[in-house]
């Protein structure tokens, strides 16, 4: 499957390169990741911190995404998705932007990422919904909740979109 993936992002970054040197056009890239497995230990907590497995979850998604620059390194404003997304940040020298679920691609957002490569962190179900925002289409369905392994790439090259996800387990 990593060597899917690997073939996939070089497809990806092939037609990126080729777009960009044939046009002024801009290429926004958008990485989104379910956070990595939470502590259920205590069903009261509402904002719990990851697992020891999530933590290597985490790590494992840096490693993944270790050849890809980000620009930004966004998360929802709870424990697991940030930590989810840490290391990837600090491997590309990034502080963690927070988003808001309520808007998801709204004009602020796609102003501040335009033209960038960016890793989106969220929920079995912001994830899904904020991908279907970005391609215009109610493609994805909420994610399994045992399912911690989807990525969701999207591509957009002047009106061009391009989406694909893959599961890295």
């Amino acid at each position: 499957m990593f060597r899917s993936f690997i073939i996939v992002c070089f497809t990806l970054f092939s037609l990126n390169s080729f777009s960009q040197s044939k046009s002024a056009t801009e290429t926004t890239t958008y990485y989104f990741i379910r956070h990595a497995e939470k502590d259920r230990s205590d069903t009261s907590e509402k904002d719990p911190h990851l697992t020891e497995v999530g933590h290597q979850r985490a790590q494992n998604w840096s490693s993944i995404f270790q050849h890809i620059s980000f620009d930004a390194v966004y998360s929802t404003n709870y424990h697991r998705t940030k930590e989810t997304g840490q290391p990837t940040a600090e491997k590309n020298n990034l502080e963690i932007t927070i988003y808001n679920t309520n808007t998801y691609f709204d004009e602020d957002f796609k102003s501040a990422t335009k033209g960038k490569t960016v890793l989106v962190v969220g929920h079995s179900n912001t994830i899904p919904e904020f991908v279907n925002a970005v391609i215009g289409s109610e493609k994805y369905e909420h994610i399994d909740d045992g399912n911690n392994g989807n990525l969701y790439i999207v591509t957009l090259i002047g009106e061009t979109v391009n989406d694909i996800v893959l599961t890295i387990n």
